[in-house]
């Protein structure tokens, strides 16, 4: 027991971190991936360990968001079906290529990615989509959300759900059903990593954002229908902004 309490401290920032980012992944269908490897990177874990490491734990949360997200009937499935399996090969593909390269050349890259998508979150906070009908575009978009979600770390919310809204999606079912498909995706994700890369990847930052991730996932669904969501995304978008030009400028710095 007192080994348990000792360990505490460490797994605490951790669990926060899963905690806060699973909680606006559920609510806006974006964001646990970006959040999560954005701040292992800025503590200095290679891109491979903290898109591993997020993957693993994002699978157990996505899960549960899932299972929350389809008791509280926010899922179109024929919109699932044609998002899950090209998010799963674009997946599998990115996992692939981050196992197989130089992790150092790739962080910089990487965590430009993710400035961008920050900045795309905060104009996004900005402006309103109107809803023009069904999406056409959807088995490309889960094939690119999918690969940049593996070699990022996160990824197919912002690029998946954002752009399905801007075809005029449904908000609520859209957040529902990209949550929901994600399961499918991190599972394979993390499945091709565990093969290429073995346990070594999974630490101790896994486990305390799977802990606070699997508290947080039943809430997300819930909060999907009562937080105004323009004000997580600005939130979101600056502070992911912040820390990945943090991290390129750290990167840049050593390769000088």
């Amino acid at each position: 027991m007192d080994a348990i309490w000792e360990y505490l401290p460490v797994l605490l920032p951790f669990i926060a971190i899963g905690f806060a980012a699973q909680l606006i992944d559920g609510a806006l269908g974006m964001a646990y991936g970006v959040i999560s490897t954005t701040l292992l990177l800025a503590i200095g874990l290679p891109p491979k360990a903290a898109s591993a490491g997020t993957h693993a734990a994002e699978t157990f949360t996505t899960a549960i968001s899932g299972l929350s997200h389809i008791y509280h009937r926010n899922v179109d499935w024929r919109l699932f079906a044609r998002l899950a399996v090209p998010g799963i090969i674009g997946g599998v593909a990115g996992a692939y290529l981050l196992s197989n390269v130089d992790s150092s050349a790739v962080k910089p890259y990487v965590q430009s990615y993710l400035i961008v998508i920050g900045l795309w979150l905060i104009w996004r906070s900005t402006h309103v989509i109107q809803r023009t009908g069904d999406p056409r575009i959807v088995a490309p978009l889960g094939l690119f959300g999918g690969f940049l979600d593996a070699t990022g770390g996160g990824g197919w919310g912002p690029v998946v759900t954002s752009n399905l809204l801007l075809q005029g999606s449904n908000p609520r079912m859209t957040i529902g059903t990209v949550n929901t498909a994600e399961f499918l995706l991190t599972l394979s994700i993390s499945i091709t990593f565990l093969i290429h890369l073995g346990w070594e990847t999974f630490t101790t930052a896994t486990l305390g954002l799977l802990i606070g991730g699997v508290v947080a996932a039943p809430l997300g669904a819930m909060l999907a229908k009562h937080i105004p969501a323009n004000r997580l995304l600005l939130l979101v978008g600056v502070i992911l902004t912040l820390t990945s030009l943090y991290g390129v400028g750290k990167s840049l710095a050593l390769i000088g």
